[in-house]
């Protein structure tokens, strides 16, 4: 979802470029997020090409997962001697690339630079300092973001406030998700009318990964599905989780479609489209998610971020989330608020107009080119 305005935006530069001055870009995909449910399905749906390299590097710990990317991703970077290396987000995959590039003296700009939740027991948030503290073009999504850089001894020059390229993508597939039937085919649209109902994501190794906090997550979320059902697209490796610790009876059976009625349904990860036409009408949002933070806060929609910190404050400060942790009482009383229709209202951050791409792409013409 961050790559695909930055393909785009090339395309048109190229377009409206001649000769020499034109981007010649070679799309790079890891295989880091490797289940076609979780991948193949998102490059077809967004129209981003085919990858000119896959690494294929596949499921690992973190350690091992990142080494093989270096070793693979060198090997690219040999052969192909980029001009610049562009990472984008907090993923192993972004840390791997930016070391192997910034080794070889390729330059390296990061997209979505500069968020920090202060935690470093999250791997993301190590992948965030080190590949900041290595990038030479550092583009974020908000001031708070400039901010960090700079208390981190990140010279201003290398710092550019752009926008958030998540948006980017929202803003520009929104018409195209209302074409989704997800919605008839969960049996949620009743006479004509879209039913109340909750939307839930997990997938952070702190949440799905240790039985106590995962289950005192559900219990939460049984008690939010007392109210309004939870429809629950489960990531592949939380799905996992939920059969590593016997945690079946948390759900509706998959078999029963009838989603107008309380409980929590499991069902299989969707595409960007079917998830976004699901993320837009529903009543409220449950997860651990970064980038949902950020789309809930453009589509006005309640985020409850069951999550002890965050790296995307802007969208408590001026979005639509709610930093609510495990806790059972905060859960419950913003679950209470919403239901009364007592909810932030939020706003749009600056720059978050669906332009961010647009502008890496300039900035990054006038200096290189």
């Amino acid at each position: 979802m961050k790559i695909t305005p930055l393909i785009k935006a090339i395309a048109r530069y190229n377009n409206k470029s001649e000769g020499d001055a034109a981007i010649i870009p070679v799309l790079l995909h890891t295989g880091q997020h490797y289940d076609d449910r979780m991948s193949k399905v998102f490059f077809e749906e967004l129209g981003i090409p085919k990858p000119d390299v896959d690494l294929g590097i596949g499921s690992a710990s973190h350690a091992v997962q990142t080494a093989k990317i270096m070793m693979e991703f060198e090997k690219v970077c040999i052969d192909a001697k980029p001009d610049l290396v562009i990472v984008v987000g907090d993923v192993n995959s972004s840390l791997a690339c930016s070391l192997v590039a910034v080794k070889l003296g390729i330059k390296v700009a990061h997209v979505e630079a500069g968020l920090r939740s202060l935690d470093r027991s999250m791997p993301e948030e190590i992948n965030r300092i080190v590949t900041d503290s290595i990038s030479d073009y550092l583009f974020t999504t908000c001031q708070e973001a400039d901010d960090n850089l700079k208390k981190e001894g990140i010279p201003e020059d290398r710092i550019f406030f752009v926008g958030n390229t998540m948006v980017d993508t929202l803003l520009s597939h929104k018409d195209k998700s209302e074409k989704s039937f997800i919605l008839d085919t969960l049996n949620l649209v009743d006479n004509g009318h879209i039913k109340q109902y909750a939307l839930l994501t997990l997938h952070r190794p702190g949440n799905v990964d240790k039985r106590e906090t995962f289950t005192r997550i559900m219990e939460n979320i049984k008690e939010v599905s007392k109210h309004i059902p939870v429809i629950f697209p489960a990531h592949v490796r939380t799905q996992k989780q939920i059969e590593k610790f016997a945690m079946q009876d948390y759900f509706i059976n998959k078999s029963d479609n009838s989603f107008l009625n309380e409980g929590i349904h499991l069902i299989e990860p969707l595409g960007y489209l079917d998830f976004l036409k699901l993320m837009s009408n529903a009543m409220m949002v449950c997860s651990d998610s970064g980038g949902i933070q950020e789309e809930t806060t453009i589509l006005g929609i309640p985020c409850l971020t069951l999550r002890e910190n965050t790296e995307r404050t802007i969208t408590i400060e001026e979005g639509t989330n709610y930093l609510v942790g495990t806790s059972s009482d905060k859960v419950k009383g913003c679950v209470e608020d919403i239901l009364r229709n007592k909810r932030k209202e939020g706003k749009i951050p600056p720059l978050w107009d669906g332009n961010a791409a647009e502008r890496i792409v300039r900035i990054l013409t006038d200096i290189c080119l």
